[in-house]
């Protein structure tokens, strides 16, 4: 695993940025409930006679004075949105960064062998995101404890299980793209992430365009949807699931058999 332990290395500080920064964020939100809390249901109110923006981020359905529902709508849109971003990002530069820097000929030079490779470096994605899921939840626990309020277990553990699915996926879809292209990946993967995100909240909005949760990561991750529901769609991770792997194969399949740039 000596390629697995380089590529934890050369990752290290941008995992504890990105940790570090969407960590960062979400304990202040939880830290601010309490000072908040007393005028969360007035806002709740108000954020549910606002029609189509309250539906969009699923406002209407949830209470602020909840902490669960604070934290849906707060911190569910920082690891959410920037969990993609960070899963986009670690998987889109794993293989194609080779190429880009003139190190893939040097790399494949060694006793290995490109399926190898391609394994190697997916194992390093995964323990990233899973070391940085583990840890953000930590500080969300920890900051719940700090403020000395009620843990609703049920709904931040659902939610967070929600989040690290849809990392998976979107990690999944990114790494297949890497194997495709040498320059321009990042800005590929972030994309793929904003209009997965958009296209939930345009499925939010109109009754018509709710099939349209069914193909993006954000609609079994919807906080909203989680609470009200108590259960993530098992539909709709099955296909997240589905795509995340189907993109992992074609990683291999294409990396295997590439003519690889010097």
């Amino acid at each position: 695993m000596t390629l697995f332990k380089h590529e934890m290395k050369q990752s290290k500080l941008s995992l504890i940025i990105w940790t570090a920064s969407i960590g960062f964020l979400m304990a202040i939100c939880v830290l601010l409930f309490p000072e908040m809390k007393g005028e969360m249901d007035s806002v709740s109110d108000m954020f549910a006679s606002m029609g189509s923006f309250s539906a969009a981020f699923g406002m209407d359905r949830i209470s602020f004075g909840s902490l669960d529902g604070f934290y849906a709508i707060e911190c569910g849109n920082i690891l959410g949105l920037g969990g993609a971003f960070f899963a986009a990002f670690c998987s889109v530069t794993a293989l194609a960064k080779e190429e880009k820097d003139h190190t893939a000929e040097f790399l494949l030079t060694h006793p290995m062998s490109r399926a190898s490779v391609v394994t190697e470096k997916l194992v390093a994605v995964l323990a990233q995101i899973v070391i940085m899921n583990v840890l953000t939840l930590a500080i969300s626990i920890g900051s719940m404890y700090i403020v000395g309020e009620e843990i609703p277990w049920k709904n931040i553990l659902l939610m967070h299980l929600a989040y690290f699915l849809l990392q998976l996926e979107i990690g999944g879809i990114c790494f297949g793209i890497s194997a495709f292209v040498r320059r321009g990946g990042i800005g590929i993967g972030l994309g793929l992430a904003v209009m997965m995100y958009f296209l939930n909240i345009i499925a939010n909005i109109s009754d018509k365009a709710e099939f349209v949760k069914y193909i993006t990561p954000f609609g079994f991750s919807d906080g909203a949807d989680i609470i009200t529901s108590g259960e993530i769609d098992a539909v709709m991770i099955c296909i997240g699931m589905v795509l995340g792997i189907a993109g992992i194969i074609a990683a291999y399949v294409k990396y295997i058999k590439k003519d690889i740039a010097s």
